[in-house]
């Protein structure tokens, strides 16, 4: 006798779009529901693409909340970073004895290859 197909409860669809929207593993997740991984991602194929979606839109209101609200200057700083791209500059500058200027240095820096080794490697095709 065949075994009954698995059919989900709305219960067990509300479940897994929690779960899943709290990043637990699929397989965790098919242990809850009782329910094989294949047949999860079967079955509840929805439920598990829009979840992180959905967790996702429901941080980013709140951080949204958070950043606008007089007073809150962290969220606010991580909301102009992340988001509008600010980013904070740190200037170096170095100087020689008695704040004179750095003499500059050209290095050269040749790599020397044994003419035979370059013979046969240009003969695999490999030339540099």
């Amino acid at each position: 006798m065949p075994a009954k197909p698995f059919t989900p409860t709305d219960e067990q669809r509300r479940l897994v779009k929690a779960m899943a929207g709290y990043g637990v593993p699929h397989d965790d997740i098919a242990l809850v529901v009782k329910c094989s991984p294949p047949t999860l991602r079967k079955r509840f194929r929805h439920e598990l693409d829009v979840a992180t979606i959905e967790a996702n839109a429901r941080v980013a209101q709140t951080l949204y909340q958070q950043a606008t609200t007089p007073g809150n200057i962290a969220a606010t700083i991580f909301w102009l970073k992340a988001r509008a791209g600010w980013r904070e500059k740190h200037a170096v500058e170095v100087t020689g004895k008695d704040d004179a200027p750095v003499a500059q240095q050209i290095v050269v820096v040749r790599r020397f290859v044994d003419p035979q080794e370059r013979a046969a490697v240009m003969l695999e095709g490999k030339a540099e």
